[in-house]
């Protein structure tokens, strides 16, 4: 191979991984779903833990899991994005892919919402080292919740609570999702962590949909 020729090949390349990160920057996100009945009602949810903030107009879904461990990397860039954008309603999805313990964590969260305190809870047992049960109460009464109540509360609604997440994995499922972290931003879903540009990126792209 002459120097002109190695020259010429190294350009090539030198584009290709140019062309290559162009796409993963300014390329979509995900895929568009924004033709499924599943997409539009799950969307729609009204009885969902969730938290909006200013005119919520972009909706972001979550389907996530306590020990997932690509779902516990992400969340501190999707809070950073939610508050940088100001706009964004996220509805919150347990889906406890992961075993018992990510069950029992998710039951703790959902029996959490009787006090108001779903999404600083959830936030707790993203960060958390274990989910024993001390860790799941030291979650819920850092989160300025009374341990106690939220016992009785599991064991009140424990029929629902199991239900609402039997509905979480068929919404998931129903998306093509097929673990966590799992995301419909608008009309967009999209599997995987995403980094906080990658979150800022996903809202201005369904924004762009509507």
């Amino acid at each position: 191979m002459t120097g002109r020729q190695l020259l010429a090949l190294v350009g090539l390349i030198m584009v290709g991984a140019a062309v290559s990160y162009a796409l993963q920057t300014i390329g979509p996100i995900g895929h568009y779903v924004g033709d499924m009945a599943s997409a539009a009602q799950i969307l729609d949810d009204k009885r969902s833990p969730q938290v909006s903030a200013g005119t919520a107009d972009v909706t972001l879904i979550l389907f996530s899991d306590y020990q997932c461990p690509a779902c516990r990397k992400a969340d501190p860039a999707m809070q950073a994005a939610i508050a940088e954008d100001g706009n964004v309603r996220i509805v919150y999805k347990d889906w406890p892919v992961f075993g018992e313990r990510s069950e029992r964590a998710a039951e703790v969260a959902l029996a959490a919402q009787n006090q108001g305190i779903y999404p600083q809870v959830h936030h707790a047992l993203m960060s958390s080292r274990g989910l024993h049960d001390a860790a799941l109460r030291q979650a819920v009464e850092s989160s300025g919740g009374d341990w106690r109540q939220l016992e009785a509360d599991l064991a009140l609604h424990k029929l629902s609570i199991a239900r609402h997440l039997a509905r979480n994995g068929q919404e998931a499922l129903s998306l093509g999702l097929e673990g966590t972290p799992g995301y419909l931003i608008g009309p967009f879903v999209i599997r995987g962590a995403l980094s906080e540009r990658e979150f800022i990126r996903a809202f201005a792209q369904a924004r762009a949909k509507r």
